[in-house]
C-alpha cells in the first residue's frame, strides 16, 4: 500500500506568523499615540467632583451594566488599587474614586501582601 504524500493547506500559516504573537508589539505604538482609552475614559469620569453612574459609564463605552461593575472590581479596586466610593441619591447610585489616606492604606496588611507579627 502506497503512501500519498499530503501538500501543505495552503490556507494555514506557521505559528510564527499568526497575528496573535505579532499583536503584543503593535499595541503599545496605539497607546503612545495619543488615543484615549475607554479604561481612561471610565477613570475620568469616576475622578469627576460630582462623580457619575453606571448608565453614563455604559453610554460613553458601549459596555453593559454588568461589565462595568467587573470594571470596578477588578481594576479600580483590585488592580489600580483606588478607593471607590458609592453614594445613593435619588436620581440613582453615584460611583466616585476618593483619595484614600496614605497611612491607612500602607499599614493595611492587604497592600503589602504580608502580616506584620510583633513579639508580645
Amino acid at each position: 500500500m502506497a503512501r500519498f504524500k499530503t501538500r501543505p493547506n495552503p490556507r494555514t500559516r506557521p505559528a510564527k506568523q499568526l497575528k496573535s504573537n505579532t499583536r503584543k508589539s503593535t499595541q503599545p505604538a496605539s497607546r503612545l499615540s495619543g488615543r484615549t482609552t475607554k479604561h481612561d475614559r471610565v477613570l475620568g469620569l469616576l475622578q469627576a467632583k460630582g462623580g457619575t453612574t453606571i448608565a453614563a459609564i455604559s453610554k460613553a463605552t458601549g459596555w453593559q451594566p454588568h461589565s462595568v461593575r467587573g470594571f470596578f472590581a477588578g481594576i479600580v479596586k483590585k488592580k489600580l488599587g483606588l478607593t471607590l466610593e458609592s453614594e445613593k441619591t435619588k436620581s440613582g447610585r453615584i460611583y466616585r474614586i476618593v483619595r484614600a489616606k496614605t497611612s491607612a492604606s500602607v499599614s493595611s496588611p492587604s497592600a503589602s501582601g504580608t502580616v506584620e507579627q510583633t513579639d508580645a
